[in-house]
């Protein structure tokens, strides 16, 4: 009786001394957004995660591209012609998307929202309905871009009346670094955040890596997983996310800000980007130029990124992928034809 009341309470203590996973799921950027926590009571993993939606639902107010924020303020004095005043923390968030813009051959170009409205998608719902090469050829003469932009202590500025902003490109991105920031300071060191596919992750779920999927562009289904280490951010662009048929022929909010069309290169962009700092924004931003510039360019603009983790999917279905993602990947659905990015 004593060994079973010793055995009862050995496998007692291990139960209560495990951690659970706890996870809180909510409804920010137009997306579902999951934040996993590992190995802390549930109420201090509930602060955390509370504290991180509010952040994230703050920013989402501050950034949204049409909805009244920040930036539709800004958009409003550039129109004017007059500069506008700015705060820290979106003026940094600005020059960072300079910087990406300039690495990325300005194919990443969040200067151009007045294409992203005129394609319809600065709205909740998209319309099959074209714009007109007229309206297409006016804002391409405008010739938008980030560089067009000047900062001093208290304000930011456009020399180019035709500059719009758009933060959609990178908000999520950069968001994942805010709550990989606020986690990491409050040490929740085991966590995954997952805005609209756009994953970061920290630490490991008990004592094996978080592992996600990458979505199949054509089926509703994963085409394979892979095991994030800590730090690690992936993200993915793809055409199957926003966008409206006419005629047979799809049209994805990724807009070639060289033709004011949508790309139609390749079907999904996805990329993982090492431990950093920035890792969200740059797993969110590479895979614009990625995804832009064609297969013939992925290793081009991924090595301006530092990035070695690459897969892409051709409008025929093959995956084109590093080798580094190879040895890591774990296959659902095999594609018919893989090819090695060379």
């Amino acid at each position: 009786m004593i060994k079973i009341l010793l055995l009862a309470g050995v496998l007692l203590l291990s139960a209560c001394s495990k951690a659970p996973l706890y996870q809180q799921e909510s409804y920010v950027f137009g997306t579902r957004v999951q934040i996993s926590i590992w190995g802390l009571p549930e109420d201090i993993a509930q602060k955390h995660a509370a504290a991180v939606f509010a952040d994230l639902d703050r920013i989402h107010t501050r950034m949204h591209p049409w909805q009244p924020s920040e930036i539709t303020r800004i958009n409003a004095s550039f129109a004017r012609g007059e500069p506008a005043l700015i705060d820290m923390e979106t003026a940094a968030l600005l020059k960072q998307a300079s910087q990406y813009a300039e690495r990325s051959d300005q194919l990443f170009n969040p200067a151009m929202g007045g294409l992203i409205a005129a394609w319809g998608f600065h709205k909740d719902s998209y319309a099959a309905i074209l714009p007109s090469q007229a309206t297409i050829a006016q804002l391409l003469a405008g010739q938008p871009s980030m560089q067009n932009l000047s900062f001093d202590a208290s304000t930011v500025s456009s020399s180019n009346p035709a500059v719009q902003l758009d933060t959609g490109g990178f908000a999520k991105g950069w968001a994942l670094d805010r709550a990989a920031a606020y986690l990491r300071k409050h040490r929740v060191n085991n966590a995954l955040i997952n805005i609209g596919g756009n994953v970061l992750a920290l630490g490991k779920k008990d004592q094996t890596p978080w592992v996600v999927g990458i979505q199949h562009p054509r089926e509703p289904q994963a085409m394979a997983t892979i095991a994030l280490k800590s730090g690690e951010a992936i993200g993915t662009s793809g055409d199957y996310q926003r966008f409206f048929e006419v005629g047979g022929k799809r049209y994805s909010h990724l807009i070639d800000p060289r033709t004011g069309q949508p790309a139609t290169t390749m079907e999904a962009a996805t990329v993982i980007a090492p431990p950093s700092l920035e890792a969200g924004a740059i797993s969110d931003i590479a895979t614009k130029p990625i995804f832009i510039g064609g297969i013939g360019n992925t290793l081009h603009y991924a090595q301006r990124f530092g990035l070695q983790d690459v897969l892409v999917v051709g409008n025929d279905g093959s995956v084109y992928i590093t080798e580094e993602l190879q040895r890591r990947i774990s296959w659902i659905k095999p594609p018919v034809h893989i090819y090695r990015l060379r």
